[in-house]
């Protein structure tokens, strides 16, 4: 029978290669966010045509996770790794193709009342949501196999998240920049140039990805047989426990900014009459900015600091903050950085409420390494598996922030804040009792490789 070849920790003679690896996987995580953000943003174009719409292109690319989650991880054991992410940049290339088309083609064609370009769109961002669920799950489990598991594994999982959270800070700017204040006239055509310049970055990342050497650890060779295990991740509370906890994170992560892009636009209840689109862009991409900090803290840290220690940490202050945001006037006005079409970047005055929820940022920027690491300690095989399982609850992204926008326009958008805080008051639990490995009496360190169809 086939044995897996290890990949090694830092530090070993194979060090060189794994810094490349490492690169490489740090350039995915990149594109990871830049797709991903470019969807709750463009949730005001469409909302402004139809009002139901603000966060139904972020729950299409989101509910791909559904689907891809466990067919993803059984790729990389199939052909392994950088196959896997060399399909995903094509997928996310489609995806992309799709999204443009929508500017243009079947605008003025209607289904059941809605027109066909908004399809199309949707469609857009499904296939994105292949590509990105792909993706996420070549890296982390990558990361985390090249830090050698531990604290190590969570430090470079925080360093490629620092690569994210700055995609993620560019991509709602640059939306913002682009539609300035939303208007009748205001489509899809307004960020023509993003789609474009996304869709350059996949065909670079595509060459690069082709010619960097990736290690394979969890990739059946030729010839191997099927092997059947005994136990499965469901059988690991502490994974089953974090399973959940990934599904609320990620709502909480995209939910924050995203309800907080459609406050501040709104200038009925943000008070911010001329370009407030622009500005709200400004202001979330704070949020995405401050969570690259808070990932640099944390891969500097989490060497001598424990994942379960920061995740207490971030989520009692995170908790502090959205009741601080919700509970303040909204007459209470700070200036923040912004950027608007007439002063280009400036300080504006928004609402009081934004700099809570922005700083929420540096609280969420650990979350997933911290989650993702507590999670999968001590499941030594059944690592891949879990990885799959856990790129499908990424639906989650997707799910509670569609929940969140519904509440906010039946209840108000402060008080869609609440369900955040339910959310991350399961965190606090995971991260006192809920993270703790009650099944070490399973045996996980067989060296062979599952096939993920078993789940």
């Amino acid at each position: 029978m086939a044995k897996t070849v290890e990949a090694q920790p830092l530090g070993t003679n194979s060090g060189k290669g794994n810094i490349v690896a490492i690169i490489a996987m740090f350039f995915l995580f990149a594109m990871i966010s830049f797709v991903t953000n470019l969807a709750a943003p463009l949730g005001t174009i469409w909302s402004n045509q139809y009002d139901w719409a603000g966060m139904l292109g972020n729950l299409m690319n989101f509910l791909a996770y559904l689907f891809m989650g466990i067919p993803a991880g059984n790729m990389l054991v199939r052909i392994g790794y950088k196959k896997t992410a060399l399909l995903a940049m094509l997928v996310g290339l489609a995806g992309l193709v799709l999204q443009w088309l929508s500017s243009f083609v079947g605008a003025d064609t209607l289904i059941f009342n809605v027109s066909l370009n908004f399809y199309i769109y949707l469609l857009g961002a499904f296939v994105c949501g292949f590509c990105v669920c792909m993706l996420n799950t070549v890296v982390n489990p990558m990361l985390t196999v090249l830090g050698g598991g531990g604290n190590t594994g969570n430090q470079l999982v925080q360093a490629g998240g620092s690569l994210n959270s700055l995609a993620g800070t560019l991509t709602p700017l640059f939306v913002g920049m682009l539609i300035g204040q939303v208007t009748a006239t205001t489509s899809m055509t307004d960020v023509i140039p993003l789609l474009f310049i996304a869709m350059g970055v996949f065909v670079l990342a595509f060459l690069i990805i082709s010619a960097v050497n990736i290690p394979e650890p969890h990739m059946r060779k030729g010839g191997a047989e099927k092997v059947a295990y005994s136990h499965s991740p469901w059988s690991f509370r502490h994974t089953v426990l974090g399973v959940i906890g990934i599904f609320f994170y990620v709502g909480i992560e995209v939910g924050i900014p995203g309800v907080l892009f459609f406050y501040l636009s709104d200038s009925a209840s943000s008070g911010i009459t001329e370009n407030a689109t622009a500005i709200a862009g400004g202001v979330v991409a704070i949020y995405w900015l401050l969570m690259l900090v808070g990932r640099l803290v944390s891969t500097v840290i989490s060497g001598k600091v424990s994942s379960r220690t920061q995740l207490l940490t971030v989520t009692v202050a995170a908790i502090c903050l959205v009741l601080i945001a919700i509970f303040i006037s909204g007459d209470v006005r700070v200036s923040m950085p912004a950027y608007s079409a007439a002063d280009g970047f400036s300080m504006a005055q928004v609402p009081a409420k934004a700099i809570f929820l922005v700083l929420c940022g540096l609280c969420t920027s650990v979350m997933w390494g911290g989650i993702f690491n507590l999670a999968v300690e001590g499941l030594g095989k059944y690592t891949p598996q879990a990885s799959g399982i856990f790129m499908m609850m990424v639906v989650g992204g997707g799910v509670m922030p569609f929940i969140q926008n519904a509440i906010a326009k039946s209840a108000g958008y402060m008080p869609s804040y609440w369900l955040v805080v339910a959310m991350l008051a399961y965190l606090l639990f995971y991260a006192v009792a809920g993270c703790r490995n009650v099944n070490k009496d399973i045996p996980v360190n067989e060296d062979t490789a599952p096939d993920l169809r078993d789940l």
